[in-house]
C-alpha cells in the first residue's frame, strides 16, 4: 500500500457556461468561451493548520499483483476554478424577459463564479507502473493512471446579485489520464510528479441563497503534481 500528498498547478479550457433560474428569478443566459484560472495559494502550506488550504492532492493506493506494477487508487485531488472577472463574454439568452445577445463586460456584481473549495476530483484509478531503473537504494518508474468518479464540489457565485456561499454536494462527473516518474527512495519514502489531463461535466452547480439556480458547463484541465509519499509493504516479497 502506498500514500501521497502534494499540490498542484492548474490550467482550464475556455468553457461554455449557461445560468438559469426560471422559479424564484427570470434568467436564462448563457457565457461564451468564458476563461477561467487556478488558485495555487501556496504562501504558507507548509503550517500544520494550512495544510488544505492550496490546491493539494491526496492518494490511498494497493498494488496487488506479485510484481508491484499493477494496482488500484483512491485520489482525491482538490483544484481551484474561477471564471476570471472582468473579462468580456459573449452573452446570449434572456435576463429578466430582456433579450441579450452581444459581446459584455462581465463584472462580478453581474456574475462571478468559483468553484474554490474547490473544483474537487474525487476518483477510481487504475495505476500502471514500469520500472524504468534502480540501484541498492533507489527506484525511478514511469506512472501512468486511468480513472473516474464524481464532483464533490464547493461553489461560490453572486448571479444578478445573488450571493450563494456555497456548500458541498454533487456537481457532476470527471475522468482523466495522467502520467508520471515516481522515484522510491530506500524501502518507505518516495517522491513523484504526473501530469493529468481531465474532462470535467459540472451538470448539479446549485445557484443563489436558495440554490434554485442552477449553471452547467463542461471543460478539460491540465493538472501538474508534484508529491511525496510512504510505501507500507504488506509483506517481505
Amino acid at each position: 500500500m502506498y500514500f501521497t500528498w502534494g499540490y498542484n498547478r492548474d490550467w482550464y479550457t475556455k468553457s461554455t457556461i449557461r445560468f438559469r433560474n426560471t422559479t424564484t428569478d427570470n434568467y436564462d443566459f448563457t457565457f461564451i468561451d468564458a476563461k477561467a484560472h487556478d488558485r495555487s495559494d501556496l504562501r504558507s502550506f507548509y503550517k500544520l493548520t494550512s495544510l488544505t488550504i492550496p490546491q493539494y492532492d491526496a492518494n490511498l493506493g494497493y498494488f496487488f499483483n506479485d510484481k508491484r506494477d499493477l494496482g488500484i487508487e483512491v485520489s482525491w485531488d482538490h483544484l481551484k476554478y474561477i471564471v476570471t472577472d472582468n473579462q468580456v463574454i459573449h452573452v446570449k439568452g434572456q435576463i429578466r424577459e430582456r433579450p441579450i445577445d452581444k459581446d459584455t463586460l462581465v463584472t462580478p456584481g453581474f456574475v462571478h463564479l468559483q468553484h474554490t473549495n474547490g473544483n474537487n476530483y474525487l476518483m477510481i484509478n487504475l495505476v500502471k507502473r514500469q520500472q524504468l531503473w534502480h540501484s541498492r537504494a533507489f527506484h525511478l518508474s514511469a506512472i501512468g493512471k486511468a480513472g473516474a468518479g464524481p464532483l464533490i464540489s464547493y461553489t461560490i457565485s453572486t448571479v444578478l446579485g445573488n450571493e450563494d456561499p456555497g456548500y458541498f454536494h454533487y456537481h457532476g462527473v470527471v475522468a482523466a489520464l495522467s502520467g508520471g516518474f515516481k522515484l522510491d527512495i530506500l524501502k518507505y519514502f518516495f517522491l513523484q510528479t504526473d501530469l493529468q489531463g481531465a474532462w470535467v461535466d459540472y451538470t448539479n452547480t446549485k445557484l443563489g441563497a436558495d440554490h434554485r439556480g442552477l449553471a452547467t458547463h463542461h471543460f478539460y484541465s491540465l493538472q501538474y503534481k508534484y508529491l511525496f509519499g510512504f510505501n507500507f509493504p504488506l509483506n517481505n516479497r
